[in-house]
C-alpha cells in the first residue's frame, strides 16, 4: 500500500529538522518527519560513564550502532573502515533531537564579524573562505525566537563583544559554580570580560521537562508542538536511502527503510535535509539520477567540500584545594575577548570552563605520564578531579576545500547505501589560533591560582575536521558555482529541496553552533511557509 502524499518530508529531527517540523505544520502544513534513530526517555538521559555521549570508546548511548560505518582516508592516502563511535570521526547522535538530546546546550549567537569574515580579513590562502549570502541583522529576529520559544537562560550583558540583540534572555543565569567564583575574579583582574554562559537549560520553570527538568532540545519542545497540531507525523528508526527526483529534475519524496527492514516511498510536494553535514552531504551524493549522475545540488562538485568541525583548545589546571561542587551542569563562565582582532591569525573562538567531566573523561583528557592503570591513576584522580577546572574553547575554522566527504565506492552500511568518506586537511591558520587561544586558557589558570597548568597539545592538520560541531558541507551562497543552497537553504538546482541544518555555514563561528542551527531553521521556515502556499511547484 502506498503512502499518502504530504507537503513535507523532513530527513533528521535535530536542532534543523525539529524546528523545521514544528513551524510547518502549525502552518497548516502536512509533515512526515523521519529519524533513523529512537525516541530516548529521561531514563536513558541518566548520567553515567557508560553511557555518556562525549566518552565515545565506551560507545555512543545515543548515537548509531555499528551497522553505520565509515571510511577515512588518511594522511598517506590509506583507508580505514572506522566504527560510527570513532572519536574524532564519530557519527553523531542518531536519535529524536539529534544531538540536542545529548549536547552541552551552550546557547550562543555569532557575532556580526562571523557573517563577513572575509570582507573583514581578507582573502585566506589556502581556504575558501566567504561571506554569508545573510547577515547578523537578518537571523537577530530568528535568534530571538529560538531563544523564547525553546528556552535559554543566561546573562550576556557583560559581554561586551556581543552582537547587538533587541530582547533579553528569557531565563536568569544559573546559580554561580564555584569554579564561577574562581575564575570570575581572575578574568578581570586579567582585563578580560567574564560574563554567563547562554544555555539552553531553565533555570526557572520554563516550557519543558528533561531529566531534572532543566535541558531543552528539539525532542521535548518543538516535536512535540509539531505532533500536537495532528499535522506532523514522526517515524522513527526510518533509514533514508536516496532522495527521489520526478522526470523534470524537482525532488519527488525519499525511499527509506522503516523500522522493519521495508523499502518505503514517501512522496511529498518539499524534500528537507536535515542529517547534520556529513550526514546530509552524504544523502546528497547518493541520490543519484539521470539528470543528477553526481548527486542532488552536486552539479560543481561543492556538495561534501568544505566540511568544518571546532579545533577545540584550552589548558586543564590542577589546585591545592577543591574547586568542584557538582552544581548544574558545570560550564557557567566565558570570555569572548578573543573571538575577533588577534594578532598572527584570522578569528579566533571563546573561552569557558567545561562541563562536569565523569572520572573516565577526567583521567582521559588530563597530562600525558599520567598513569592509565593501577595505583598511580586511582591516586591521581582521588587527588585531583575534585580539585581541577578546564578552561576550553572552540577555534574557528577555516574552510578548505578539499576537506571533504565523499560517497565510498566500495563499503556499505547495513542497508547496503554508500557509506561517508572522509579525507582532507586542516587549514594552518587553525594551529596558529588553537596555539594562542591555549596559552590564553593557561594565563587565565595561573591567575586563579592553579598550581599546575596542563595545555592542550597542538591539533594535527592531518585529516579533516567534523566531529560533534559539523559544518560546510552545503554551502549557502549566491553562486550556484561555489555553493549548493541559496540564502534561503534551498539547493539552487532543485526548486523544492531544502537542506537545513549545520551543512549550510560557509564557517562555523567561533561558538558551539546550535542556536545559530536553530535561528537559521526559524529564518528558512519562514520564508518556505511565505512562498509555498500550497507547497506545490511556486
Amino acid at each position: 500500500m502506498s503512502l499518502k502524499h504530504v507537503n513535507a518530508v523532513i530527513v533528521g529531527s535535530g536542532a534543523g529538522g525539529g524546528v523545521v517540523a514544528k513551524e510547518l505544520a502549525e502552518a497548516g502544513r502536512s509533515v512526515v518527519l523521519l529519524e533513523r534513530g529512537k525516541w530516548f526517555t529521561p531514563f536513558d538521559e541518566r548520567k553515567d560513564d557508560l553511557r555518556n555521549q562525549r566518552t565515545c570508546v565506551l560507545g555512543n548511548a545515543f548515537g548509531p550502532d555499528e551497522r553505520n560505518p565509515r571510511v577515512y582516508v588518511d594522511a598517506s592516502g590509506h583507508e580505514h573502515v572506522i566504527s560510527p563511535t570513532h572519536g574524532a570521526y564519530s557519527n553523531n547522535a542518531a536519535c529524536v533531537g539529534g544531538g540536542t538530546l545529548s549536547y552541552g546546550a551552550m546557547a550562543w549567537r555569532f557575532m556580526e564579524r562571523d557573517f563577513h569574515l572575509r570582507s573583514t580579513y581578507g582573502a585566506v590562502d589556502g581556504s575558501t573562505l566567504d561571506d554569508w549570502p545573510i547577515t547578523y541583522a537578518d537571523l537577530e529576529p530568528y535568534y530571538e525566537k529560538a531563544e523564547w520559544e525553546i528556552g535559554v537562560s543566561g546573562d550576556d550583558s557583560n559581554n561586551i563583544f556581543r552582537a547587538p540583540r533587541k530582547r533579553p534572555l528569557p531565563m536568569p543565569p544559573l546559580p554561580p559554580t564555584r569554579e564561577h567564583q574562581i575564575l570570575n575574579p581572575a578574568a578581570r583582574r586579567l582585563g578580560l570580560h567574564p560574563f554567563d554562559i547562554p544555555m539552553l537549560r531553565n533555570s526557572v520553570p520554563y516550557n519543558v521537562a528533561c531529566e531534572v527538568d532543566a535541558k531543552c532540545g528539539t525532542h521535548n519542545t518543538v516535536i512535540p508542538k509539531a505532533i500536537e497540531t495532528g499535522n506532523c507525523e514522526l517515524r522513527c528508526e526510518c533509514i533514508v536511502r536516496e532522495i527521489l527526483t520526478s522526470d523534470s529534475g524537482r525532488a519527488a519524496g525519499v525511499a527509506y527503510y522503516d523500522s522493519d527492514g521495508r523499502l518505503q516511498e514517501q512522496s511529498a510536494d518539499v524534500v528537507v535535509v536535515s542529517c547534520a553535514a556529513i550526514e546530509s552531504a552524504r544523502l546528497l551524493l547518493n541520490s543519484t539520477s539521470r539528470l543528477f549522475p553526481n548527486g542532488l545540488g552536486n552539479r560543481y562538485d561543492w556538495v561534501g567540500r568544505n566540511l568544518q568541525g571546532h579545533a577545540y583548545t584550552g589548558a586543564i589546571g590542577l589546585f591545592d584545594h577543591e574547586t568542584y561542587d557538582d552544581l548544574g551542569p558545570g560550564a557557567s563562565i566565558a570570555v569572548c575577548d578573543f573571538n575577533h582582532g588577534n594578532l598572527g591569525f584570522v578569528s579566533g573562538g571563546m573561552l569557558a570552563n567545561e562541563f562536569i567531566r565523569l572520572p573516565y573523561q577526567f583521567a582521559s583528557r588530563t597530562a600525558a605520564g599520567i598513569p592509565r592503570w593501577g595505583a598511580g591513576h586511582k591516586d591521581f584522580v582521588r587527588r585531583y578531579y575534585r580539585s581541577s577546572i578546564s578552561v576550553m574553547g572552540p577555534m574557528q575554522e577555516m574552510p578548505v576545500f578539499d576537506s571533504r566527504v565523499q560517497v565510498d565506492p566500495k563499503v556499505k552500511d547495513h542497508w547496503g547505501i554508500p557509506v561517508a568518506r572522509l579525507s582532507g586537511h586542516r587549514h594552518q591558520n587553525d594551529l596558529l589560533g588553537t596555539n594562542f587561544m591555549s596559552a590564553k586558557a593557561e594565563a587565565w589558570l595561573k591567575e586563579a591560582g592553579a598550581a599546575t597548568v596542563i595545555r592542550s597539545g597542538p591539533i594535527s592538520l592531518d585529516g579533516p575536521s567534523g566531529g560533534q560541531h559539523q559544518a560546510g558541507t552545503c554551502r549557502m551562497g549566491n553562486d550556484p558555482k561555489t555553493s549548493v543552497v541559496d540564502k534561503y537553504c534551498r539547493v539552487h538546482e532543485v526548486d523544492n529541496l531544502y537542506v537545513i541544518d549545520g551543512s549550510v555555514h560557509p564557517n562555523n563561528g567561533g561558538f558551539n553552533p546550535v542556536l545559530t542551527i536553530m535561528a537559521i531553521a526559524y529564518y528558512a521556515s519562514a520564508n518556505l511557509v511565505k512562498t509555498r502556499k500550497g507547497m506545490g511547484a511556486t
